[in-house]
């Protein structure tokens, strides 16, 4: 499967997100899941095998609990990929970094007048 294919699913999507600040137990990812998304454990359970298949999730056994964590490979796969399109969105950032610090300087500067 593509790692588009996989990101496409908004199910899939959020287990990542999840999963991004760190391991955490098959339940746990469950439970937040089946509670944004209204669906089974058994639903929850065949996304991540599709994670885990696809390589975008590592799991490892600890007594009777899964811990499922993120794997980086395919996430620097879609980032390579990105990488061709960044052109057109970094010029807007570095604008916006300039206003930001513009912005900054401008209340600095009348914090200092007061």
């Amino acid at each position: 499967m593509h790692a588009f294919d996989v990101l496409a699913d908004p199910v899939r999507r959020r287990i990542l997100e999840l999963l991004a600040s760190g391991e955490r137990a098959a339940g746990d990812v469950g439970e937040v899941v089946q509670a944004e998304f209204s669906i089974t454990q058994s639903a929850v359970s065949q996304h991540l095998k599709v994670l885990r298949s696809s390589g975008f999730v590592e799991v490892r056994p600890e007594g009777t609990r899964r811990l499922y964590a993120v794997a980086p490979d395919p996430l620097r796969e879609v980032d390579a990929w990105l990488d061709h399109f960044r052109r057109f969105w970094e010029p807007h950032l570095d604008a916006l970094a300039t206003e930001l610090a513009r912005g900054k300087r401008e209340r600095r500067l009348e914090a200092e007048d007061d």
